[in-house]
């Protein structure tokens, strides 16, 4: 069994952390003949709701010219439609109408075992684990958003 890791190397355990994650999430894509950024933007739209295509820009971090041709190979695919915006039916939002039917099967075998890591932890461990991933979800967005405005 190996040691734990020590405080000094958290940020090494970490990085090693988000880039598993990455290359999951870019073989996941692959195996639904997806590119990761499709497969990104479709779960922004997921978590998100329907949104307009500068929302969707912003939210990936692509230039208007790839953010269309990204809606136009996930519309041509049946994963996303454009519709009228109920706000100002001059505008269009994007929004998901299906998501890669392979997908659960291809993400499975990683969600089996991120559960098995779960079910070790007691309920306050999950507590501080949920509340880690949601503030620290917020503080990427923010940051990324920092970054977006420094251009």
């Amino acid at each position: 069994m190996s040691t734990p890791p020590m405080r000094s190397d958290a940020s090494e355990v970490y990085r090693r952390y988000l880039s598993a994650v990455m290359l999951h999430g870019h073989a996941g894509a692959r195996a639904c003949d997806l590119g990761a950024t499709d497969l990104y933007a479709l779960n922004v739209l997921q978590l998100s709701g329907p949104m307009s295509p500068g929302a969707l820009s912003d939210r990936t971090g692509l230039t208007t010219g790839p953010t269309t041709r990204l809606i136009d190979r996930l519309e041509q695919a049946g994963y996303v439609r454009r519709a009228p915006d109920p706000d100002d039916r001059r505008k269009v939002v994007v929004e998901p109408v299906a998501g890669p039917a392979d997908l659960d099967r291809v993400m499975a075998p990683a969600r089996q075992k991120i559960g098995e890591i779960l079910r070790g932890y007691g309920p306050e461990q999950l507590d501080v684990l949920f509340d880690y991933f949601t503030r620290a979800a917020a503080a990427y967005q923010e940051a990324a958003e920092d970054l977006r405005a420094m251009k």
